[in-house]
């Protein structure tokens, strides 16, 4: 059974222009989602997934349809062939009951996963660069003077002033108050 799934970004936009390309290749039953693509919770895709069954094939009219981004993309493809699922992208003609629609399936997971091992080497390097510079990769201190954090602390000990009153003299939220009386109290493992 061909099973589809047309989603529309906007309610104004009409779903007619998928639903009859569908409908030309054969398809018996489509879900419908009228929502961006960018949502991740998508109530007509889940229940397209969860109708459709082994052996079935899964139609789309374009890719952007069906994936949110490409990794996206490549998760549900894989979701779909871990579960004998084909799937079918009209305007893209990859269809994976076909050898050269499984060839482009591969290639995009290939390509998917090189994009995610580059994004990585990227990041550990800049790491490393930061790291030899002396940056240890946490965000700045708001207090950056222990006579600072002194003062925050004889403020917090004195009482006399409210946490909310601290906070706006120092310019720090009450999460980083605490924070600083907290390392303040503690005794330092240094000595």
């Amino acid at each position: 059974m061909k099973i589809g799934y047309v989603r529309v970004s906007k309610h104004e936009q009409n779903e007619a222009l998928q639903i009859d390309a569908l409908e030309a290749a054969g398809c018996e039953k489509w879900f419908v989602d009228k929502i961006t693509g960018s949502k991740a919770e998508r109530k007509g895709l889940n229940e397209a997934l969860a109708y459709v069954r082994s052996g079935d094939t899964f139609m789309v009219w374009k890719l952007d349809r069906a994936g949110r981004s490409l990794k996206h993309l490549i998760e549900l493809l894989r979701n779909l062939q871990g579960r004998n699922i084909e799937f079918v992208s009209i305007t893209e003609q990859i269809d994976t009951t076909t050898p050269g629609g499984k060839l482009i399936f591969h290639l995009m997971g290939a390509l998917a996963e090189f994009e995610r091992d580059l994004i990585r080497e990227r990041t550990n390097a800049g790491l490393a660069a930061a790291k030899a510079r002396g940056r240890v990769g946490e965000r700045p201190r708001k207090l950056k003077t222990n006579g600072k954090i002194a003062l925050a602390k004889r403020m917090f000990d004195d009482q006399s002033h409210s946490i909310p009153e601290i906070c706006a003299a120092l310019g720090i939220s009450r999460a980083t108050l605490y924070r600083y009386i907290k390392e303040a109290t503690t005794p330092s493992s240094d000595s």
